[in-house]
């Protein structure tokens, strides 16, 4: 179930707003440079086929970061910062295509004045497939009438 997203009403099974991305060929390459990950078959189209895909892939590392960007924009405005994220790729994607990023609430709680939010993170493709699975801790600072 999708509601507005403020940390101090979720629950478990709550859903945060979709990110979609489309990834680029040029952002591949881009991306390519910028985590030092030149396998071919992220740009080379020919490569690619070599190994068995239609076409140059997305970085799964260029995901987890689309997945990062959903989280970063739900919790930065309410002073919260991701203190975990993990990801598990389960298919590949291709640029050009929309990728879906979304997280589903799996557990909150309150310690030492932070509230801290546990999600379930996935990614589905515009076939509907999930070829991204992950989680995450978004830990938010207390509110400053929380810390009085």
């Amino acid at each position: 179930m999708t509601r507005p997203a403020l940390v101090e009403t979720m629950e478990p099974g709550d859903e945060l707003r979709p990110l979609v991305r489309v990834p680029t060929r040029e952002q591949c390459v881009r991306y390519a440079g910028a985590a030092n990950d030149f396998s071919p078959i992220h740009f080379d189209d020919a490569h690619a086929r070599r190994r068995g895909f239609d076409q140059i892939i997305v970085h799964g590392l260029l995901k987890a970061a689309f997945l990062g960007d959903l989280l970063e924009t739900w919790s930065a405005p309410q002073a919260g910062w991701v203190q975990r994220l993990s990801t598990q790729y389960r298919g590949t994607d291709v640029p050009g295509q929309p990728l879906i990023c979304r997280a589903r609430v799996a557990n909150t709680a309150v310690t030492d004045g932070r509230r801290r939010v546990d999600l379930e993170l996935w990614i589905d493709n515009a076939r509907g497939e999930t070829t991204t699975r992950g989680t995450a801790t978004v830990v938010f600072e207390p509110k400053a009438e929380e810390r009085r």
